[in-house]
């Protein structure tokens, strides 16, 4: 069951899924995917960043499952997927390859659009044979391939050795981040939201966060901190979309314009002003709308979609 404790109501209560099809990875592990919308539709997939869950999307999956498919599953050990030892960009591409194989029909094709670590998910499965077969476009928001750690702004000190130790020993806490309080709400938006943020939205991202077991948190901020996936970007070949938030304090614009200058078809940068990390859920309409047009624009045709298991 999900440890869990959603917004009950409003724009950011995920909404429920027409089903839950069992996916395993290539290794075996069980991931929780959901999928929302009517089949046949043009189809979306959503894959969200460290500490998060399908819930950090419901805005999205509430607009676009209108009229879109959308796919939205947890990443190993956040939401209803299980932790698992194999905490790796290899282990992120596997799940990515599983969920697309599972929910797109042969010869059907997406837009997948990843969040943070999500986006990072991408990227490390970009020369992955299913990626590339069902994949038509993506949207990559608040995410980057390297230095994540050393670009980090979270720490208001000088760049250099010292910030950069400082900043793997605050995201690498083992400390549990306890109930959300307060002081616990300040604390968040300060390091992943914009100061503009409405209450509504950190409270979202609060919750959804605090859910997140320390232990998983851990693990994957070590992958974070030694993450290396420049080398992946020259096969990232479909049109690449790039949000990003001038106010990030986790992975700040140089990572987007670092991106944008390494993809072989990037169709640009929207740098949103005032905005942080957590773009999905401080520029809702924005994100769907990127994702809605990516979609218009690159899936030419879908296949009929059989039902999965």
């Amino acid at each position: 069951m999900s440890r869990l404790t959603h917004v009950t109501s409003g724009p950011y209560a995920p909404p429920a899924a027409a089903r839950e099809p069992a996916v395993r990875s290539a290794d075996g592990a069980r991931l929780h995917v959901e999928v929302h919308g009517p089949e046949g539709a043009p189809a979306v997939v959503l894959a969200h960043g460290w500490t998060c869950s399908t819930a950090f999307w419901a805005a999205q999956i509430r607009e676009l499952a209108v009229d879109h498919r959308v796919v939205a599953y947890d990443q190993r050990g956040h939401g209803r997927t299980p932790a698992s030892p194999a905490c790796s960009t290899d282990a992120l591409a596997d799940d990515l390859e599983a969920v697309l194989t599972a929910t797109l029909a042969p010869g059907e094709q997406a837009v997948v659009a990843g969040h943070s670590m999500g986006g990072m998910t991408v990227m490390a499965a970009a020369a992955r044979p299913a990626f590339r077969a069902h994949t038509a476009a993506v949207l990559l928001c608040s995410t980057g391939s390297s230095r994540l750690v050393a670009e980090s702004t979270v720490l208001p000190i000088r760049p250099g050795r010292t910030r950069t130790r400082l900043t793997g020993m605050v995201l690498g806490s083992r400390a549990p981040l306890g109930p959300v309080t307060p002081l616990a709400r300040r604390i968040l938006k300060y390091a992943t939201m914009g100061p503009a943020s409405a209450p509504h939205m950190v409270e979202a991202c609060a919750r959804i966060v605090h859910a997140c077991p320390r232990a998983v948190r851990h693990a994957w901020s070590h992958v974070l901190d030694g993450l290396e996936l420049d080398d992946h970007l020259s096969e990232l070949r479909v049109p690449v979309e790039i949000v990003a938030g001038t106010a990030d304090r986790l992975t700040p614009p140089v990572h987007a314009r670092a991106l944008a200058a390494a993809l072989p078809d990037c169709l640009g940068v929207t740098e949103l002003p005032g905005i942080g990390h957590m773009t999905p859920v401080e520029a809702p309409g924005l994100v769907t709308g990127k994702i809605r047009a990516l979609a218009a624009a690159h899936i030419h045709s879908v296949p009929a979609v059989e039902e999965s298991a």
